[in-house]
């Protein structure tokens, strides 16, 4: 059977996203507070933890065996961190800007995504990765 080409890519496609989404908020962080109506101290917190999560998702994709509880460690990871975000949302919602809201509703739906793909394929995930065929 074949591996799906997003379940191939899925780790990768995780890790990535959160490294980026880490050192973008970093870097913006403080002109992104004003923007977003939200404190500088919750999108600190969201920066480093998505830099600690990208570190531990792109050691799991660069693994060619990957032990199933390390993946359903991933996911509940993923799930947590999706549920913080639409907690901070409904928290936040009476005084952070809809560019704020977007941006926690967004990061709760992505990462709810990607939890849910990856437990689907949580199989195919801690197995030996397959060579890319040209």
């Amino acid at each position: 059977m074949t591996t799906p080409w997003l379940c191939r890519y899925l780790l990768w496609i995780d890790g990535l996203a959160a490294a980026c989404a880490g050192v973008l908020m970093l870097a913006l962080g403080e002109r992104l507070s004003g923007w977003y109506q939200l404190p500088q101290s919750l999108l600190l917190l969201i920066g480093l933890v998505n830099l600690g999560y990208a570190t531990y998702s792109l050691s799991l994709a660069m693994r060619a065996k990957r032990p199933r509880p390390l993946i359903v460690l991933l996911v509940l990871g993923n799930s947590l961190w999706a549920a913080a975000c639409l907690r901070w949302a409904l928290v936040f919602a009476p005084t952070a800007s809809p560019w704020g809201l977007a941006h926690l509703l967004g990061e709760s739906a992505f990462v709810g995504g990607l939890a849910l793909l990856e437990w689907r394929w949580r199989a195919r995930l801690a197995t030996p990765v397959e060579p890319v065929h040209a």
